[in-house]
């Protein structure tokens, strides 16, 4: 690839987007940039499960044509974005990870999609997920493993591994993914890129099968926090068929975040920060060390950061019963009839689900409650908590799900998602960063997390930090060689 392309993908959504109004780019030459790196780089990384080339460089000419008639153009017009493989975008089949799925076709976008397009974002594919977004590794039995771009024999981590992939290593300004205990969180902290799981119900989701749960959403990944908002700002908003969206304004997350005047005002931000949530889950020494280093700079930059944490008992026991009951009802009959084309771990995941009775389900929803409520009390004494966005560094590929932290033995295989799926439980907005770090170490996340209703706030404050090194760098990977196609991709 030429040093023109590689300047073009270099720039921020947010800058392309000034080029693509400006006419100092065309929509096609950026897809087309857009997709020589893919060409150049998925071989290697796995981080896309079909790339539809024919169709996006056939809307990035109808998005140049529109653009030169004077019409009426969206907010993201002739933008390339990347969308997780299980979500559905009409022209390119959704996997879901599984062979079973390889050709599925869907009739409809996902309403986040839809908007996607709307405001005139080309879809070029859809990205890597392990089996149904269940897994450790972003692997499956059509593409994989997706492999971290800072080392290619690490994970790129679980499940939106794909998009974390994409946006770090320029393949597109910006990638979907979904969040259910971390599967936005982790990736971004495991590649070195900006991660944002909004509170459920923000991105209405009017198919799915119960719209009053509220453990899982749908996220974005970016290399900037601008770009992030940006993202948000045209996938969120509510839906009459999606109860869980209804308390939800539709400026959450406004593009008025974009100033980058500091959030100090009149007084201090008082922020809060734990390592381990009192003990919640083990972390490995290397993420202490640098998750200490960043809380002394948050001081510098926000001010006095006091250790204090909310009160979490049972709530790591909650989430497992309450994902593991969803889980069961969502793909039981799947793993009853087709055990044996699944993988172990999705069917570990699902089978933790069968048997729960309706009194343990409930249980776990009054603790559920309990926490929030924990949370909600520690929000009145702080603005913000600050926690790592992972308990571990980026593990091997070769390696299939987390059993020790630092010799302590994990009951489950989710057990080091803790630090983010204890979020998920009470549904407070987060957004990952990278840790400042020297040139060639592997990437380290922090969580920064908020109360819900100060979204742009959040956004505020992550972009102050951005400014003072908590900021994606590029891998070294960008420029390397060709390998061999996914031989599932489609298109030219």
């Amino acid at each position: 690839m030429n040093d023109d392309l590689n300047g073009i993908l270099h720039q921020s959504a947010s800058e392309l987007l000034t080029q693509l109004t400006e006419g100092r780019l065309t929509s096609q030459t950026l897809v087309e940039a857009s997709l020589a790196r893919i060409d150049s780089l998925n071989g290697a990384l796995q981080a896309f499960i079909n790339v539809d080339a024919k169709g996006a460089l056939a809307a990035a000419k109808a998005c140049d044509r529109k653009r030169r008639t004077g019409q009426t153009l969206g907010a993201l017009h002739g933008l390339p974005v990347a969308v997780k493989d299980v979500s559905d975008s009409v022209g390119i089949p959704t996997t879901k990870g599984s062979r079973l799925l390889a050709y599925n076709r869907p009739v409809r976008d996902e309403l986040s999609v839809a908007r996607l397009k709307a405001a005139g974002a080309i879809v070029l594919g859809k990205t890597n997920t392990p089996a149904f977004a269940f897994g450790a590794i972003c692997t499956n039995d059509l593409c994989g493993p997706t492999a971290n771009p800072w080392d290619l024999a690490l994970s790129s981590g679980g499940s939106s591994g794909g998009s974390a992939v994409a946006v770090t290593t320029g393949m597109v300004p910006l990638a979907q993914g979904t969040d259910f205990g971390g599967s936005v969180r982790t990736p971004a902290a495991f590649c070195g890129c900006v991660g944002l799981r909004p509170a459920p119900g923000t991105i209405a989701e009017p198919y799915r099968p119960r719209g009053w749960s509220m453990l899982a959403t749908q996220g974005v990944l970016a290399r900037n926090v601008r770009d992030a908002a940006l993202m948000m700002d045209v996938m969120q908003g509510g839906h009459t068929d999606d109860p869980s969206s209804a308390r939800f304004i539709s400026d959450a997350y406004s593009l008025k975040v974009a100033n980058l005047e500091s959030v100090n005002g009149s007084r201090m931000v008082r922020v809060a920060a734990s390592l381990t949530l009192g003990g919640a889950y083990h972390v490995a020494k290397p993420i202490d060390t640098a998750f200490s280093q960043a809380v002394e700079l948050i001081g510098v930059l926000l001010g006095p950061v006091a250790w204090q944490h909310p009160e979490v008992s049972e709530g790591v026991a909650a989430f497992k019963t309450l994902r593991a009951a969803e889980s069961w009802a969502t793909f039981g009959a799947l793993v009853n009839a087709q055990e044996q084309h699944l993988s172990a771990s999705f069917v570990w995941n699902v089978r933790q689900g069968e048997g729960i009775s309706a009194s343990q389900y409930l249980h776990a929803e009054n603790t559920r409650t309990k926490v929030y409520r924990r949370f909600q009390a520690f929000f009145s004494q702080f603005d913000l908590l600050v926690l790592p966005a992972t308990s571990v560094m980026p593990f091997a590929n070769t390696q299939d799900d987390v059993w020790e932290i630092e010799g302590h033995a994990c009951e489950t295989i989710i057990d080091y998602l803790a630090c983010t799926f204890l979020i998920s439980l009470v549904g407070f907005p987060s957004i990952c960063l990278p840790m400042p770090r020297q040139p060639g170490e592997l990437p380290v996340g922090v969580q920064l997390v908020a109360k819900p209703g100060n979204e742009r706030w959040l956004l505020q404050v992550a972009m102050q930090l951005e400014n003072s090194g908590f900021q994606h760098q590029w891998p070294p990977c960008v420029s390397g060689p060709s390998t061999e196609r996914n031989p599932y991709a489609i298109g030219d």
